[in-house]
């Protein structure tokens, strides 16, 4: 996945450090993602959904806001509303880059703001709410004896998980003062609105009060037992192919021709988890898929393994070979389908060695219809002759280049 880091003028005047994940592949739209309260755009949660959202063909602009991460100015000096006002900021520039924002994601109080910016960014078409708060005023609940402080001195240092954060007494005000009722029933936009029942920082029920001001079209997505701040990657990736999924229903997405190459376009493979082997596959501009290893040998599971898209590539072009010869013979085949198991064999031939092991693929084909045994035996034959049966039994030469 290719990230630029890009910078752009927040609404002070301070200049906002952002990151732009881009696909690989053909870009079929641009999402803006806002973060949780005190967080930043590499919390792993945005790292990863930004990372799912990529590889589906959606570029994301995730950015501190203002004091936070690497971005300038000072948080004690920020408010709620000077948040929406950096999301503005940010959407224009991609709209100046011609990616004008077409979706936005906004986490825990991101998820407010997104909501309170959505009217004032006319390319939005769509908007995603991860465990947001209805009232803002929700995350003062953090600040415990901190807000006596920020009352009397205008300012204050309270202890957010580890980490002290200096909050000022506008950012309190702000958010006592901002109310989203309106701005949800006005959005105009389809709304989806992720939550998990199990939060404990941000209630389920803020999500029932935000889906229930919306208009349609809206829809709600259990997050299951993720916690406030989605760090198992499971429930990232979850979270970011749903978003993926229920987003092109509203998004004008122009898929481009594919590229020049062979008849079938460009098979692109791209890591999508560093620290797994999870791969993203894009089959030309319309097919994505995912490839993985299994958990005993270190991966997650969540795609089919790399000899397991080998095996599939096998069976289906044996299946594809029998149903073509069947058509033009006009026989009564009703349904074909073929098991593929895969296995290492020690090789017989002695020119190998005694300790080489070769790739064996075993096929089971069903064929159901009204067959005489002479028909069955034939397309058992033909299915020898399906092109990757051919590639697989013959050598086959791989030739490397760097991109």
């Amino acid at each position: 996945m290719p990230t630029e880091r890009v910078t752009f003028t927040g609404h002070d005047g301070a200049e906002l450090a952002a990151r732009l994940d881009l696909p690989e592949g053909p870009h079929l739209a641009t999402a803006l993602f806002a973060h949780c309260f005190t967080c930043s755009k590499d919390i792993p949660a945005a790292r990863r959904i930004a990372a799912r959202l990529a590889g589906a063909g959606i570029a994301v602009l995730r950015f501190d806001f203002t004091g936070l991460g690497h971005s300038g100015g000072e948080f004690e000096n920020t408010t709620f509303t000077t948040n929406v006002a950096d999301l503005e900021r940010a959407g224009e520039m991609l709209a100046a880059r011609g990616m004008a924002p077409g979706l936005l994601i906004g986490h825990s109080l991101g998820g407010a703001a997104v909501l309170a910016a959505a009217r004032r960014l006319d390319s939005v078409r769509a908007v995603a709410t991860i465990g947001a708060p209805f009232d803002p005023e929700h995350v003062t609940h953090n600040f415990g004896g901190a807000l006596e402080r920020i009352a009397a001195d205008g300012v204050a240092e309270v202890d957010l998980g580890g980490r002290p954060v200096r909050i000022g007494h506008d950012f309190v005000e702000s958010v006592k003062a901002e109310k989203l009722g309106d701005d949800i029933a006005g959005l105009g936009r389809a709304l989806l609105v992720l939550h998990a029942p199990r939060d404990a920082v941000v209630g389920i029920e803020n999500a029932a009060e935000i889906f229930g001001a919306a208009k349609h079209p809206k829809s709600f997505v259990t997050l299951d037992d993720a916690d406030h701040l989605i760090t198992d990657a499971a429930h990232a990736d979850y979270a970011a192919e749903v978003i993926a999924a229920w987003a092109t229903r509203y998004l004008e997405l122009a898929v481009p021709a594919p590229p020049p190459g062979a008849p079938e376009g460009i098979v692109r493979i791209s890591e999508a988890d560093p620290e797994g082997f999870l791969q993203d596959i894009n089959a030309g501009p319309d097919h994505h898929m995912m490839a993985d290893e299994p958990e005993a040998y270190g991966g997650t599971g969540r795609g089919v393994s790399p000899y397991g898209f080998l095996s599939a590539g096998l069976g289906a072009c044996t299946s594809m070979t029998i149903r073509m010869y069947a058509r033009r013979k006009g026989w009564k085949l009703e349904h074909v389908s073929v098991d593929v198991s895969h296995d290492k064999v020690h090789a017989q031939d002695a020119s190998a060695g005694g300790n080489v092991k070769a790739d064996s693929f075993t096929r089971v084909i069903r064929l159901e219809g009204d067959l005489n045994d002479e028909q069955r035996e034939k397309l058992m034959e033909i299915a020898d002759k399906c092109p990757v049966h051919r590639t697989l039994e013959r050598s086959s030469r791989v030739v490397t280049k760097q991109g």
